[in-house]
């Protein structure tokens, strides 16, 4: 009964996980809408895309926030993000 109780307890580092999903997760979604804006339909002079690329920020940002909170501690979320974020950045990069 200890043993479950532990785990019902609000664990510290929500706060990591907060500010890494805030920070990284807005990092890596601009990322992958701009992988998006170079690799998708059209490519990146596509008509009408601009608007579509724009607003799709927001949901890719709030479900990589709301995934941070799955990692077990702040570190590992902040490690997973941090290397997503140049692995999205290096292909936008090497590969335009």
């Amino acid at each position: 009964m200890a043993r479950l109780a532990e785990h019902e307890k609000i664990r510290p580092d929500w706060w990591s996980k907060s500010l890494v999903g805030v920070v990284l997760g807005f990092c890596l979604a601009v990322g992958l809408v701009g992988l998006f804006a170079w690799f998708g339909p059209g490519g990146i002079n596509a008509d009408a895309k601009n608007q579509f690329n724009m607003w799709m920020i927001a949901p890719l940002w709030m479900l990589i926030l709301s995934f941070s909170y799955l990692f077990r501690t702040g570190m590992r979320a902040f490690l997973w993000l941090a290397g997503a974020n140049v692995l999205t950045y290096s292909m936008m990069f090497l590969f335009r």
